[in-house]
């Protein structure tokens, strides 16, 4: 006999600082993920705007503020614009393999050197190796590492040059969080590669998105986001497709009822 499904508890975390929006505060709600109903419970909780970081799930919960805002990427109808095209080109030697969630020193090593670049100051700056281990292997559901390496030569297996944790949901795969070696001149632009290949990836396997996370409007770290077109949006009313371009910012997500 199967225990019963129990509905999660929610808390808010207390506000701080905001790191996209100077002179905001954040403050977030989560739920954790565990057991032997989390992985339904991770899709459930992403298709209405959480993202999972270990075990446990959240979202933006912030006052007087709905900036952050959940999008996804229809993998079906993505078709790359010349920029991208050559972009694909750029990096088809690469060789992607999905591994199991297990923290490796050599992942372990790009991600320092990539955060030391884009993100010096940043809160995982200090991470040291076991703050990755526990962020790649402390995972209640169905993830993976993808592994981007230069081709093999003389039988030594090639350069990892960007990773990715990743979630293979229900409906299409969520990408935790990617790095790769952004101080190379002969392998530009490889985060927009990486999402690329993720959206590739996940249409093959028939799985109808690819979530990005939160886009924040008037967030230059954010920007990138919406270039992976059609993409979506999740508002009030659900998710729905959206033309950075052109379309107003939905006002908020779905609300869930926040217990502490």
């Amino acid at each position: 006999m199967t225990a019963p499904f129990r509905f999660p508890r929610f808390f808010v975390t207390a506000p701080s600082p905001c790191p996209y929006l100077p002179g905001r505060q954040e403050r977030k709600v989560f739920t954790e993920l565990n057991g032997q109903h989390a992985s339904e419970l991770n899709d459930a909780l992403g298709r209405i705007g959480f993202r999972r970081s270990q075990s446990v799930a959240y979202r933006p919960s912030c006052a007087g503020c709905a900036a952050c805002v959940s999008v996804r990427v229809v993998t079906e109808g993505f078709k790359p614009n010349a920029t991208q095209r050559k972009l694909l080109r750029r990096h088809e030697d690469l060789e992607a393999h999905a591994c199991r969630p297990w923290a490796t020193d050599e992942q372990f090593q790009l991600l320092r050197r990539y955060l030391a670049t884009r993100h010096p100051g940043g809160g995982m700056a200090q991470m040291d190796e076991g703050d990755y281990a526990d962020m790649v292997e402390q995972s209640p559901v169905n993830s993976y590492v993808v592994e981007y390496r230069e081709p093999a030569t003389e039988g030594k297996r090639g350069r990892l040059i960007g990773a990715c944790i990743t979630d293979r949901q229900a409906d299409g795969l969520s990408m935790i969080y990617s790095f790769f070696d952004a101080d190379d001149p002969e392998r530009p632009s490889l985060g927009n590669y990486i999402i690329m290949d993720h959206i590739l990836r996940a249409r093959d396997a028939g799985l109808p998105y690819v979530y990005l996370g939160y886009w924040v409007k008037g967030s230059e770290r954010m920007a990138y986001k919406t270039r992976y077109r059609p993409i979506e949006v999740l508002g009030p009313n659900g998710w729905a497709a959206f033309d950075p371009d052109a379309d107003p910012v939905p006002p908020h997500a779905p609300r869930v009822r926040e217990l502490v």
